[in-house]
């Protein structure tokens, strides 16, 4: 009589964890419209606030997050400590932060005020912001391995938003 009963028990309970499995790997969101999207990221080098380089041409081979960010973006008062958390969750992912204040005062302010540890460098003329055509921020780009950015997150991003562009670009 027990199974009778555990048959069908097991097998609900095997179509509920198939289920979880495939939500956890739902695709990412529709991409924030960019002229970026499906091109090659546009390489730099330069130095970070700590003194060390960051060339992103060397980092072919990677899944890399680029983030714009500035001290007086209210929305990356919860996109800055959703990328942190993810840059500590996925140690095979190269995240860079870009701010766009002009004082490196008020970016060492924000790194500190949100533990910021991936690098961070200064685009004080604008001239990344430029090349990645940004237009809003927080504006973050989700590159392949490749080298090719793949998604790419506008003010309205989520974290769940970044993690599922970040773990289908990583298989």
């Amino acid at each position: 009589m027990i199974a009778r009963f555990a048959l069908p028990l097991f097998a609900a309970l095997l179509a509920t964890s198939a289920g979880a499995c495939q939500a956890g790997n739902k695709p990412p969101p529709p991409s924030h419209p960019s002229a970026l999207r499906t091109s090659t990221l546009p390489d730099f080098d330069k130095v970070t606030l700590a003194g060390a380089r960051v060339d992103t041409e060397a980092l072919r081979g990677q899944v890399v997050v680029v983030k714009f960010f500035a001290k007086y973006c209210e929305p990356c008062k919860e996109t800055l400590p959703a990328a942190q958390r993810l840059h500590s969750k996925y140690d095979d992912v190269t995240f860079i932060g870009i701010s766009l204040d002009e004082r490196g005062s008020d970016t060492q302010q924000v790194v500190a005020q949100y533990g910021l540890t991936f690098p961070v460098v200064m685009d004080r003329s604008r001239s990344l912001s430029g090349r990645y055509r940004v237009v809003d921020i927080p504006m973050t780009f989700v590159v392949d391995r490749q080298g090719i950015v793949q998604w790419v997150a506008g003010p309205g991003q989520t974290e769940e938003d970044l993690e599922r562009a970040i773990t289908t670009y990583r298989q």
